[in-house]
């Protein structure tokens, strides 16, 4: 069949017909933002304050027991004794900037009122991710300079008593534990091990440790999973069997020295780590909190910082492990 001549469309190519220009737009006053914002090691720290660039903390131990045998009579004297650990780290700033124009205010955006409200909230989030990397970073702190940034030694910098690597003849931990220096990388050759994760755990409660968190990438948190896939008959009263259900997730692994729950972290700085983690051992340390500022007006402009300096806080770094240089 032909369309009449003149039929008006809604098509921009016409045959025989018109396209009326009066149609309206058809856009969503909702926008969909699928990024992932969970931070489940910031969220999971404890916080501090900082008073200085550089703060400090101690640690300590109780050396291991031993035969105790003392003779009648003996005169006592002074028995030697371990001093606290001074540790320390450095806090980094972190900020974003949103500028918006007094027009791009003005009109009628769709999905928000302010554009530059909407733009300083996502830029907030942003750095919410932005923190959870650098706190589960493999660098190690630095000080800075005229020109050069401070940086917060990462997580990886820190745990170094119970560290354990997937291709231990080429890879280090990080000096000391102190959060002055990188562990050495080993290209990450074997996949990931039930006995790698159990020797992680042992060498934990060994040092007096009692995490209770496994955090992993989530191709590791699979690969955990595949260590121990089953599967169940769920039958009916009537004895048939049902539809075979397949259980492939491990969200918990109980091990001899305690119950872990196994947390993907998709923030996280690396996909070869995986730690074993006593939160209460961790903050984030904060010599100045989330602020926005306002900036000064040069223009037909609305300019705002989003800005905040923390750092990272291990209170004792045999608190928990470190299995290294894995893959899935």
């Amino acid at each position: 069949m032909a369309v009449p001549t003149n039929t008006n469309y809604t098509y921009k190519a016409t045959s025989g017909g018109t396209r009326l220009d009066s149609i309206r737009e058809d856009l969503s006053d909702i926008i969909y933002n699928i990024a992932p914002l969970d931070t489940p090691f910031m969220s999971g720290c404890g916080k501090a304050t900082a008073d200085n660039t550089y703060f400090e903390w101690q640690t300590d131990t109780i050396a291991a027991g031993s035969s105790n045998q003392q003779v009648e009579g003996d005169d006592a004297s002074a028995d030697a004794r371990a001093v606290p650990t001074r540790v320390g780290n450095y806090t980094q700033i972190s900020r974003y900037v949103v500028q918006t124009t007094g027009t791009n205010e003005a009109v009628n955006n769709a999905g928000f009122k302010s554009a530059q409200a909407y733009q300083l909230a996502k830029k907030a989030k942003q750095l919410k991710r932005d923190i959870e990397y650098q706190l589960t970073s493999n660098e190690a702190q630095n000080g800075g300079a005229a020109g050069t940034a401070r940086k917060t030694g990462g997580l990886s910098a820190w745990i170094a008593t119970n560290w354990v690597s997937g291709n231990p003849s080429s890879g280090t931990p990080a000096a000391g534990g102190s959060g002055t220096s990188a562990p050495t990388d080993a290209t990450a050759t074997a996949s990931i091990t039930e006995a790698m994760l159990k020797e992680v755990i042992k060498d934990t409660y060994d040092e007096g440790g009692e995490p209770d968190m496994i955090m992993c990438k989530p191709a590791i948190k699979q690969a955990i999973s595949d260590l121990a896939q089953s599967v169940s008959e769920l039958r009916t009263s009537a004895d048939k069997v049902a539809p075979a259900h397949v259980v492939a997730a491990v969200d918990v692994y109980v091990s001899d020295f305690g119950t872990f729950q196994i947390v993907p972290s998709r923030n996280q700085f690396r996909a070869q780590d995986l730690f074993v983690l006593d939160m209460d051992f961790f903050e984030v340390a904060y010599l100045r909190p989330f602020k926005t500022e306002t900036l000064a007006k040069t223009g037909d402009s609305i300019q705002q910082m989003l800005i905040v300096e923390y750092g990272l806080k291990v209170n004792n770094e045999k608190s928990s492990g470190f299995l290294a240089d894995i893959k899935a």
